[in-house]
């Protein structure tokens, strides 16, 4: 048991930062990080109230050497039924060596970790290499727009560099250390509505019904082969996630029809090229139609290097584990990072219970947890 990790861990879990609320715990870390010698700037985005908190934290050593990054997100996702918990979601519980609570594992579990593992290691190497930072947001579980992506955009305006990152997002599978992200796929959704001309079902000659003429195309579209993918991406695949048409009557002939999808897209594919393939099938098959485009994010991908080799070592001498490196899952703040980061990976604990019911953590796994960072820190800047 990793006593300074589980303490500030419970303290975290015990803070209701339902997303968008931080519900105080940056400036917890940031308290912390100031007595080891971090600048500290907090950074609230977003409405006049500032409802999303972000912080940026930086400590220089004593020597030339690289920027690394520790970032993570605050903000937890809604608890879902009460009832249905064992215990308090807020309130830190123990039992049969798990830590149950909200965020437990997505991710403060990683927070706590990171911000012990920076204190050991600045207590046993005060004139480090290079420099340290963290940058937290408020806004990863919600919309995603006035967290990281902003911070991103600030410190490009200030022309920071950064050199290396780590997310901490929950990455392991079944054991700790087995699996890392080194990079994620894109994400471009749309929202296409089919015009068709509404009227009564007995006379289909005076109307025009959107989902028969875009039944075709969507059929089409759905046996696309996108791309190949590569040796770190899966094949592109194209998913429809909504359809809506008609007045809830059942004798009226929709005038439109409205489907949601989405691409989840490797480095084999842009966005302006999916784009461009999917329009083109609609207008063959003689739609009229209109897209409403949005790009979540760009794919990454970081290749083995300096990052993942100190990150794979620290997993290898803590755990014993040759991890395995992909680029499955969702999409994470690592996107905008990339952007102005050339190495972006994330590592984490064990997944299984993020945005459950009884969500939970190894109290066993903190210890090696926090160790892996610090060997990570080590690795780098020591």
């Amino acid at each position: 048991m990793d006593h300074p990790t589980l303490r500030l861990l419970e303290e975290l879990i015990s803070r209701r930062s339902l997303t968008p609320d931080d519900a105080g715990c940056q400036a917890l870390i940031a308290e912390r990080l100031a007595t080891q010698g971090f600048d500290c700037h907090p950074l609230p985005f977003g409405p006049a109230d500032g409802v999303v908190c972000n912080l940026w934290a930086v400590r220089s050593g004593g020597r030339e050497g690289p920027t690394l990054v520790l970032a993570g997100h605050t903000d937890v996702v809604p608890t879902g039924p009460l009832e249905q918990w064992s215990s308090d979601p807020f309130v830190p519980t123990h039992a049969d060596g798990q830590l149950y609570g909200r965020g437990a594992a997505d991710m403060k579990c990683s927070l706590a970790a990171m911000v012990v593992a920076v204190e050991e290691f600045v207590a046993a190497h005060p004139d480090h290499a290079g420099r340290i930072a963290f940058l937290l947001t408020s806004d990863e579980e919600g919309p995603s727009v006035d967290g990281t992506v902003k911070v991103c955009d600030w410190l490009a305006a200030r022309g920071e560099r950064l050199d290396a990152c780590i997310v901490g997002e929950p990455t392991s599978v079944e054991r700790l250390g087995d699996m890392v992200k080194n990079g994620r796929r894109g994400s471009l959704s749309g929202r296409l509505t089919v015009q068709g001309i509404q009227g009564h079902i007995a006379y289909p000659d005076l109307a025009r019904n959107p989902i028969h003429q875009a039944l075709p195309a969507l059929a089409e579209l759905a046996a696309l082969r996108w791309d190949e993918g590569n040796d770190h991406f899966p094949p592109t695949s194209w998913q429809v996630s909504n359809a809506h048409a008609g007045t809830g009557a059942t004798n009226v002939i929709p005038g439109s029809f409205v489907l949601d999808f989405n691409f989840r897209f490797s480095t084999e594919s842009t966005p302006e090229g999916l784009q461009a393939r999917l329009e083109e099938v609609l207008r063959r098959h003689g739609l009229e139609f209109n897209i409403r485009w949005t790009l979540g994010g760009q794919p990454f991908l970081t290749r083995p290097g300096r990052l993942l080799g100190a990150l794979s070592g620290a997993i290898r001498e803590v755990t014993g584990l040759e991890t395995e490196l992909s680029t499955t899952g969702g999409t994470s703040d690592g996107r905008f990072i990339a952007r102005i980061c050339p190495e972006v990976v994330e590592f984490g604990p064990i997944n299984a219970s993020i945005h459950k019911i009884d969500e939970h953590t190894a109290v066993a796994d903190l210890g090696p947890l926090k160790q892996i960072y610090r060997r990570t820190l080590e690795g780098l800047l020591a």
